[in-house]
């Protein structure tokens, strides 16, 4: 269990709904819930409206449980970090123990009903989910290894298999290749992040790349990912969910991606840094916007499919 001492010393304040909300880690969830949502939508077999609903609402506690689980054993080090110093738990607002029984309680609860609601394979894939990135990627790789934004990466990847399984009970082709996009485009975004922001990582003692190999070494590995991540986002438009627009809009951001992660490896180390940071938060905003890029593409596509305009294979 992590050492939080340092509530010993922090005034204790009183706790809105702000506060708890904050715990599951709305930002996140968003990202989750669209593109669990999408999994869902695109898959080949039609979910009414109302089981789909419970489905992506147990999928968004499941991930808010996570995101609290998350908040209680990083306690410490968020209070270190200037990018996570105001979290409820570190800002005092919300005690340890508060947090851990929601992350608990929620996590139960979304699983059991995911799986009352839809399949038994849905309600695993959740659990495993929350178990991954809750156990494996915060309590043992995060710490632990500069790899652990690399393999931590899959737990925010396996929202869309989940929607997916929600409709159809399985897994598939398309649906593993969703999760691949997601999977191999968090490390560079995170490095992104992790090269503008600084010390924080440092400060805080945890193993990110930026601080176990170097800036230039981050700046390359950001580079390799983008290029690998490429293809893949590609030969996603060529599966039964793909469709003209997601073709279109695969090539369009990946080849702004890559040029974007080139630009920030090849840049002078001589150079203001000013313009350093430019480039690489302007690399990391753009991967915000690169899976809803891609996600909403496939919405389109699957709208224009049940339109009648044809499958695209």
């Amino acid at each position: 269990m992590t050492d939080v001492s340092f509530q010993d010393a922090t005034e204790r304040l009183e706790a809105g709904f702000g506060d708890y909300f904050a715990l599951l880690k709305p930002r996140v969830m968003s990202l989750v819930v669209f593109t669990a949502f999408v999994g869902l939508l695109v898959a080949p077999v039609p979910v009414h409206p109302f089981i789909g609903f419970i489905g992506i609402l147990c999928i968004a506690v499941g991930a808010g449980a996570s995101g609290a689980l998350n908040m209680w054993w990083d306690a410490d080090i968020d209070a270190v970090m200037k990018r996570t110093a105001r979290r409820p738990i570190p800002a005092g607002k919300v005690q340890p123990g508060e947090a851990l029984g929601i992350g608990l309680t929620l996590s139960v609860f979304s699983v059991i009903l995911l799986w009352l609601a839809t399949n038994a394979m849905a309600a695993f894939l959740l659990a495993f989910t929350i178990f991954f990135y809750a156990v494996v990627y915060s309590m043992w790789l995060k710490r632990a290894t500069p790899q652990n934004i690399v393999i931590g990466g899959a737990a925010g990847a396996f929202p869309p298999i989940v929607g997916w399984a929600v409709a159809t009970g399985g897994i598939s082709v398309e649906s593993v290749l969703m999760f691949v996009v997601i999977f191999m485009w968090t490390p560079p975004h995170f490095w992104a992040l992790a090269l503008f922001m600084k010390s924080d990582y440092d400060d805080a003692g945890v193993p990110m790349l930026t601080v176990t190999h170097g800036r230039k070494s981050t700046r390359k590995h950001i580079l390799v990912y983008a290029a690998l991540l490429a293809p893949v986002a590609v030969a996603l438009a060529f599966t039964s969910v793909g469709g003209p627009v997601y073709l279109v809009t695969a090539l369009a951001m990946n080849v702004w991606f890559v040029k974007g992660s080139y630009d920030i490896w090849r840049r002078d180390e001589t150079q203001a840094e000013a313009d350093n940071y430019l480039t690489e938060k302007k690399v990391f905003k753009f991967s915000l916007l690169y899976l809803f890029g891609h996600f909403g593409a496939l919405v389109v596509d699957a709208v224009f499919r049940n339109a009648g305009f044809g499958a695209w294979v």
